[in-house]
């Protein structure tokens, strides 16, 4: 079995789960670490027994290295991604792929262009319950698509956007628990909706203090499809609940909470169905970010990594590529731009908009 050599630029809370993943993996095998903070990046060199460099440049320089996670934070993603893919080595890059659309765009470009694989980071859609809806979805057990919602009630304490100058910054994290938390339900419910054409959305600060960016959002989506839906994003919920997503079509409705599925009902039932109602198939101890950004298990990482590892060896696109790595930015976007200026805005959207200043509810 070829082993892979793996680097991690970003010696962060995010780097530590790509970390451990990496460690369960039996046919990868960490190489090296990177954090312009020494501290950090000698506190990670530490536990995983590598090297570890303050200038990613120099550790690109390494033969050993086929594959590099980009865990900075979200609106330095770019650069660092765009030296891996320069350097002729494949690239991951942790949610969101980038904080903008034209940001994104040139981070897919460039890996076409060097014939290196970009893959974006949304463990969520590597759970088994969340696989046995798709697979539910494409087969048409729906009937025609009506509901497509994401409900993400989380909470973060105030501590959490105080110990991070880059937390609660449009500059840095491109905006609050609309992109940073909220991203991997959105990922999920476009996932199975497919392409959404036209959101309208409120936005506001409502528990915090001293960010500049939101943490309650309530998005109306039009999907392509005709489907209607529902995206609600916040981390002002005390004490946090755990994300869900509910489908509903005229043949059948679905609610995935986390890695379970507890509601699946159809007008034309199989045998499996009863299975999966009596919580036979899913994952059961994976954890919540409902109120701790750390609260949740690095498995579904470790699968994704493997379905890159997979994509390596047989040639094709890992299941998250950076284009599908955009989908879910592309619909935030569109959700700020529509808070900002109070208006209906329709996909797709200009990749040249950056959000910033906003009108919010108070």
């Amino acid at each position: 079995m070829a082993e892979h050599g793996f680097a991690i630029i970003g010696c962060g809370a995010a780097g530590a789960h790509h970390v451990t993943a990496i460690s369960q993996l039996r046919n990868a095998r960490l190489a090296a670490v990177c954090d312009v903070n020494e501290a950090n990046a000698r506190r990670f060199a530490e536990r995983a027994g590598v090297p570890w460099y303050t200038d990613y440049q120099r550790m690109l320089e390494r033969e050993d290295i086929e594959v590099v996670n980009v865990c900075t934070p979200s609106g330095l993603h770019m650069e660092p991604a765009l030296a891996v893919i320069g350097a002729g080595k494949h690239c991951i890059v942790e949610k969101p792929l980038e904080i903008t659309l034209d940001r994104c765009d040139k981070m897919i470009a460039a890996a076409d262009r060097a014939g290196v694989l970009l893959g974006a980071i949304f463990p969520s859609r590597f759970g088994r319950a969340a696989q046995e809806l798709k697979r539910a979805v494409d087969g048409g057990r729906f009937g025609r698509l009506t509901l497509g919602d994401a409900y993400v009630r989380w909470w973060r304490e105030q501590s959490y956007y105080d110990s991070g100058g880059w937390r609660g910054t449009w500059r840095l994290d491109g905006g609050g628990a609309l992109i940073n938390q909220s991203i991997h339900c959105v990922d999920l419910i476009q996932w199975y909706m497919g392409p959404a054409r036209a959101v309208t959305a409120l936005s506001g600060c409502l528990a915090h203090q001293r960010i500049e960016v939101d943490d309650a959002n309530i998005v109306g989506v039009e999907w392509a499809s005709g489907a209607l839906g529902v995206i609600q994003g916040t981390t002002a919920a005390w004490p946090g609940f755990p994300k869900k997503v509910a489908i509903s079509g005229d043949a059948g409705s679905a609610v995935l909470e986390e890695e379970s599925l507890t509601f699946w009902r159809f007008r034309k039932e199989r045998p499996r169905d009863e299975q999966i109602r009596a919580g036979l198939i899913g994952d059961k101890a994976h954890g919540t970010g409902a109120s701790d950004p750390m609260a949740f298990s690095p498995e579904n990482h470790r699968r994704q990594l493997a379905d890159f590892i997979r994509a390596l060896e047989r040639g094709a696109p890992p299941l998250v590529d950076g284009r599908e790595g955009r989908k879910a930015v592309e619909i935030i976007l569109a959700a700020y731009k529509s808070a900002e200026t109070g208006k209906r805005v329709e996909l797709p959207l200009s990749p040249g908009y950056r959000p910033g200043r906003r009108g919010f509810v108070k």
